[in-house]
């Protein structure tokens, strides 16, 4: 499952995986984001709260997380990620070679410097 919020009039997207996720995840999850982005091209941020990550049920989901990034990462202008996980501070260098986004780790306790740093238009 995947829960979510919108802030700033639908141009910064949080997104809270909670549990395995599943193939079924990232298809609601589009049909959320997608008529964001129809409507206004692009999102100025995303911000990944990625403190209970748990993984995914099965290839398929893997699969379609993949798919899903692939489709979207060229609307997005920058991603933070918020974890505590030592492994998740690494992650930003990983996606780096897969996404045009900005990707930036924040301690899980750093939102509102999260949200700070995605609405800065620098």
């Amino acid at each position: 499952m995947i829960d979510y919020d919108w802030h700033l009039g639908h141009k910064i997207l949080e997104v809270r995986p909670r549990g395995p996720l599943s193939e079924e995840d990232f298809q609601l999850l589009g049909a959320q984001v997608d008529p964001v982005i129809r409507e206004h091209g692009r999102l100025t941020g995303l911000m990944i709260d990625a403190q209970d990550f748990a993984g995914w049920e099965n290839f398929v989901a893997l699969v379609s997380h993949v798919r899903f990034v692939h489709d979207h990462q060229q609307h997005v202008r920058r991603i933070a990620v918020l974890s505590d996980q030592a492994l998740m501070k690494f992650m930003p260098r990983l996606v780096d070679h897969f996404v045009s986004a900005e990707v930036r780790p924040f301690a899980a306790a750093e939102v509102q410097s999260a949200l700070d740093w995605l609405e800065d238009p620098g």
